[in-house]
């Protein structure tokens, strides 16, 4: 799961964005309990706000968001966090499985907003559905006067790129080292 950092402006006001990709999560055997990693618990913990993201190609993708839905709940069991209930792929009609009505259903019953986009052919629908939770992030930031979530004191995980550029920046300089002084 990567984590990918931006800043931008919504209505004057300078956001910094973190979307944890949180992969591998998945039904276990047939049932509506979900298996994932504990990276992905820790990233429940931190989040703001949710962006379920699922193929209307893949009704397993699909399957998978209620009880992932049930699961961030029992970490956060009384926060009203933002859900944006994203169905992506919608420039293959011929192949849907998940209807528009089943994902409007489902982001209903969640407390969510939904749309449907097309990453491929209009990047523009993905960065409008980001930009609308954002403001209600926003709008739900302001109206807690001043208090914050439980969990915002941790520490944000940094980007596993950032990382992996350390530990090689480390390495290099290691072995440069090393090479210099057997000279």
């Amino acid at each position: 799961g990567a984590l990918y950092s931006r800043k931008f402006t919504i209505d004057g006001e300078q956001i910094s964005l973190q979307v944890q990709d949180t992969p591998f999560v998945s039904l276990e055997d047939d049932t509506d309990s979900i298996c994932c990693q504990e990276q992905i618990n820790r990233s429940i913990y931190w989040a703001d706000g949710f962006v379920f993201v699922y193929s209307i190609t893949d009704y397993e993708s699909f399957r998978v968001l209620r009880p992932l839905h049930q699961h961030i709940r029992r970490i956060h069991p009384n926060a009203n966090i933002p859900l944006l209930l994203m169905a992506n792929k919608g420039d293959l009609l011929r192949a849907r499985q998940v209807s528009s009505k089943e994902g409007l259903q489902l982001a209903t019953e969640l407390g969510g907003t939904y749309c449907e986009v097309s990453a491929r052919e209009n990047c523009e629908g993905v960065h409008e559905a980001f930009q609308q939770l954002c403001q209600e992030l926003s709008r739900s930031s302001s109206s807690c006067n001043g208090e914050k979530r439980r969990g915002l004191h941790l520490v944000r995980p940094k980007s596993p790129n950032m990382q992996d550029l350390k530990r090689r920046l480390k390495q290099a300089l290691t072995s440069k080292g090393k090479s210099a002084t057997t000279l």
